[in-house]
């Protein structure tokens, strides 16, 4: 048996969380929402989770700290100065540099992290859409096996739908 991919139109965000709702309730599990605009109805239907991302943050701003240690460390190393018999490691004045690579990395590594997690750069185009899902409309997109998509879909025309399409 394979997958289908069925995106319902609606013109009301209480209508398309009706239809999240449903589909829940029917025991689907792979149900996307498109939306105009945030709303926190769909969010808590959908089930939203913690975004890994703060992950990625956490590990560049870890690494730009060691980084940003062990750089002068090395350069002092490799270039000793002896000025007025002081050491030549001294951490205070490497906290500085520690902390600008901190920020830097970890910028980057929620930079990396975000587009690494959302998919982007997106070379393909979606199989479904619409072209005013971002513009005025809601969607709902189901994902179930291909013996499932009849009442699926009777779900999503029922919910008040002003458009189906399938895929698969």
């Amino acid at each position: 048996m394979g997958t289908a991919h069925i995106l319902a139109i609606y013109d009301e965000p209480a209508k398309a969380a009706a239809a999240v709702a449903g589909a829940r309730n029917m025991g689907l599990t792979d149900v996307s929402a498109y939306t105009p605009a945030p709303d926190h109805t769909m969010e808590q239907l959908i089930g939203g989770h913690v975004s890994p991302v703060r992950l990625f943050t956490l590990i560049g701003g870890l690494l730009g700290c060691a980084s940003g240690f062990a750089l002068p460390i090395y350069t002092v190393y490799d270039w000793p100065l002896i000025t007025g018999g002081k050491p030549l490691i001294s951490i205070p004045p490497f906290v500085i540099i520690a902390f600008e690579l901190t920020i830097l990395f970890g910028a980057i590594g929620g930079m990396i992290g975000f587009l690494a997690l959302a998919g982007l750069p997106r070379l393909t185009r979606p199989a479904l859409g619409h072209p005013r899902l971002t513009n005025d409309l809601f969607g709902v997109e189901v994902t179930c096996d291909t013996g499932r998509a009849t009442s699926v879909r009777a779900l999503l025309e029922g919910a008040g739908a002003i458009e189906v399409r399938a895929d698969g």
